[in-house]
């Protein structure tokens, strides 16, 4: 299914992040989670909120991981909020569903303006992708199925 840990994986990039072992500035953090910008951004606006315990993937989420999305989803709005975006219509949050997930540790793009994303981003976060869940579908299959699928 995915496994957790909360002092992280020693191989993991997000979790050098956590542990203050990378060079990465970090916009907003709390308890269990942080919030920094994505090196490879596909948007004008893109950052990754993560937790702070190593989660594989979104694969690895159950029901009672409703919180922890939810509350990656309010960090999410709050960098946005933050930086100044108007248009918080124009935003696509979600996770990359496994084998395609570039960093194997939960983490949820935020991305704005999503109508002004280029083809190769489309691809990637775009309602079309493949490989792509929005955060609503994910905590939809976590209500009704427990799991995602």
């Amino acid at each position: 299914m995915g496994s957790r840990d909360a002092s992280g994986s020693e191989d993991c990039p997000f979790c050098e992040i956590v542990n203050n072992q990378a060079d990465t500035e970090i916009l907003l953090s709390d308890d269990d989670l942080l919030c920094f910008r994505d090196i490879k951004p596909g948007a004008t606006h893109h950052y990754l909120v993560i937790p702070r315990t190593h989660i594989d993937y979104c694969k690895a989420l159950q029901a009672d991981d409703i919180p922890l999305v939810e509350r990656m989803v309010q960090m999410g709005w709050r960098v946005l909020e933050q930086n100044k975006v108007s248009d918080l219509d124009d935003v696509r949050m979600g996770f990359h569903i496994p084998p395609f997930s570039s960093v194997p540790h939960l983490h949820l793009h935020t991305l704005a303006p999503a109508s002004k994303m280029n083809f190769k981003s489309q691809l990637h976060y775009g309602p079309k992708s493949h490989w792509f869940i929005t955060v609503d579908k994910v905590l939809a299959q976590l209500k009704t199925h427990g799991r995602v699928k």
